[in-house]
Order: C-alpha cells, then sequence, then structure tokens
C-alpha cells in the first residue's frame, strides 16, 4: 500500500508536469488569478474561454474545491456574473461538490490509515470516529450548509473519520445548495449594486426544508441498520 500511495502522488505530480509543458503559462496566470481573488477579473478570465466558459469554470471550480482554497465565493459569484444566478449557482454547486470529493478520496487514500491509528490509541477519538460513522451525515451536511466555513477543513475531518462516501458526498451536494446560493447572491448583489433579499429568504427556507429532510433521512438511515 505505501509503495501504491507513492505512485499515486507521482502520477499527481506528472499531471501538472504535463500541463505545464504543453501550456507553460496556463499554471502560472491560474495560481496568480487564485492570489489576487479579484472577483470581476476571474469572471472576465473565465469568459476569456468562449464556448468553452462552462467548462473551464467547472473544472477551475472543481480544482479550487479540492484544493481547499482560496475561498469558493470567488468563483461561485463570477459564475453568477457569467451565467446568471439560477445556472451560476448550479454550475457552482455540482463543480464544488465534485471537488469536495475528489479531496475526500485523496485525503482518504493517503491519510485515513494514520488517523486510524492515532484514533485506536485514544478512547475519546474512537468514541468520536465511532458517531462520526453514524451522525456524520447530518453534521456534515449542517456544516456545508454554514456560509464561508473553509471547505478545506470539512474535506479533511470528513475524510479522516468513519463517514462513508455516501453520506459524505450527499451532504456535501445537499448542503452546498444553501452555503452557495447565499455566497453568490451576496456577492453577485454586492459586485452588480443590485439588492434582491427575497432570494435570500427563499434559500434559507429552502436550508431549512432540507436540514429537515436530512434529519427524516438519517433516522430512517439509522433505523434501518
Amino acid at each position: 500500500m505505501k509503495t501504491v500511495k507513492i505512485v499515486a502522488a507521482l502520477l499527481i505530480v506528472a499531471l501538472f508536469l504535463a500541463v505545464h509543458l504543453i501550456a507553460p503559462e496556463f499554471l502560472p496566470e491560474i495560481f496568480a488569478l487564485l492570489k489576487r481573488g479579484d472577483i470581476v477579473e476571474t469572471a472576465e478570465y473565465i469568459k476569456s474561454y468562449g464556448s468553452m466558459a462552462v467548462v473551464f469554470s467547472f473544472l477551475l471550480t472543481l480544482f479550487v474545491n479540492a484544493l481547499g482554497f482560496p475561498p469558493a465565493i470567488i468563483f461561485s459569484t463570477a459564475n453568477t456574473l457569467i451565467f446568471g444566478i439560477f445556472w451560476g449557482i448550479v454550475i457552482s454547486v455540482a463543480a464544488e461538490t465534485v471537488g469536495v470529493t475528489i479531496s475526500f478520496l485523496l485525503f482518504r487514500f493517503f491519510f485515513r490509515d494514520v488517523a486510524k491509528k492515532t484514533i485506536a490509541k485514544s478512547k475519546f477519538l474512537s468514541s468520536i470516529d465511532k458517531y462520526s460513522s453514524k451522525k456524520g451525515f447530518v453534521v456534515m451536511l449542517i456544516a456545508r450548509m454554514v456560509p464561508y466555513l473553509p471547505s478545506g477543513v470539512l474535506n479533511a475531518v470528513g475524510a479522516l473519520s468513519s463517514l462513508s462516501l455516501r453520506d459524505y458526498f450527499l451532504a456535501s451536494l445537499i448542503g452546498k445548495f444553501p452555503s452557495t446560493g447565499i455566497e453568490a447572491i451576496i456577492g453577485h448583489d454586492a459586485i452588480t449594486q443590485q439588492e434582491d433579499p427575497t432570494r435570500i429568504i427563499v434559500t434559507v427556507i429552502f436550508a431549512i426544508l432540507l436540514i429537515v429532510g436530512a434529519l427524516w433521512y438519517e433516522r430512517k438511515h439509522v433505523h434501518r441498520s
């Protein structure tokens, strides 16, 4: 397994090297863009890809969420400026969910064994780990619903716990709709100098309904198990 992990790490490095060799200016441009964190500049950069803007935006948003930084609000807001609020949020949520799932898989693949050994030495950590396998769906769902909460932290916590991939994916997918929606709408309205509180109210109501649905799902799931 150690050899497999080394090979996997080398393949990831090789992927970045291949991208750099094919388009030497691409990665420096992207990292400079991420460093500046300018939403309007990001939107203009994505739009420069023309008919491929949707694909590029999806991959860029995916990459940032897999990486865990900078804040995803930069890209969710940029997407609403380019594709409109509804489709901008849909694209952002889909890309963010795929991105955090990739991050989850990488964290779990490389670090879960080490975490399990550490957890086994502590009764307290073992009880938390056991709890995460039973109640982790609701905890992760609610955490994903909180706007501006660092995605990278949740990726790591989820991966190092006993939370199943299915529950992590569903919690992230559902939970990101209200949090991404709130972040994107606030960012969009601040930049365009528009204000429509109705959209925020609808998003909050939607979040409450999702929490109720999640509690029902969790109770039904635990009862079956």
